[in-house]
């Protein structure tokens, strides 16, 4: 699932379950909401999304917008901790979230087609791992920041543009490598096991 050309490959790579928190403009945005269990996964490390929040001093009802890059359960499952959210969900994923269960009619659900601005924060469909996954682009002194979700798993996806094994489009994956390993950006993934390696708990990385 990780790199494309080990497709079949019985090897396993470690990864790790990252959201990000923007805090802008009076606003408090979580790109992901996480998920409490990992159906399928040795999981060696984890704590609900909504623990680490409060960790950090954050309480799940002072998220202002939840976005969701794509309909899957380590990404969607916990959604149900964001009451007071304006959840942001890209049209072609939303049918899958509701199946799932993830998202409910306590939610404030807001879908998009293709774009969503939220405070300076775009919401972007790419469509590389899921029919409609989403990228999240920001700018910070000068420098554009690209949240990847699912687009890519592994730093080496980028620096050896190695597109992902797991895609609905496979030419997606690529273009996704191919744009972003340019120095231009600074790419944050969602699986990036060198963030807190071995750890839970929260880090402020700008």
């Amino acid at each position: 699932m990780a790199f494309r050309d080990k497709a079949g490959c019985e090897e396993r790579v470690p990864i790790s379950l990252t959201l990000y928190l923007i805090e802008t403009r009076g606003r408090k945005i979580l790109v992901d909401a996480g998920c409490d269990t990992m159906p399928g996964y040795d999981v060696k490390h984890h704590i609900s999304p909504a623990t680490a929040l409060r960790r950090y001093g954050v309480s799940p009802l002072e998220i202002t917008d939840l976005v969701l890059t794509h309909a899957h359960n380590d990404h969607a499952g916990a959604a149900h901790y964001f009451k007071k959210a304006t959840v942001h969900i890209a049209r072609g994923e939303l049918e899958r979230a509701i199946k799932k269960g993830y998202l409910t009619d306590a939610l404030n659900v807001s879908p998009f087609d293709t774009a969503r601005e939220i405070a300076g924060v775009t919401v972007k469909v790419w469509g590389g791992h899921s029919e409609a996954s989403s990228i999240v682009t920001f700018l910070h002194n000068g420098r554009e920041y690209v949240i990847a979700g699912d687009e890519c798993y592994q730093r080496e996806c980028l620096t050896e543009k190695r597109p992902t094994g797991s895609s609905f489009n496979k030419e997606k994956s690529l273009a996704f490598v191919e744009t972003f390993s340019s120095d231009a950006y600074t790419v944050l993934m969602s699986h990036d096991p060198a963030i807190l390696p071995g750890q839970n708990g929260y880090l402020k990385i700008i």
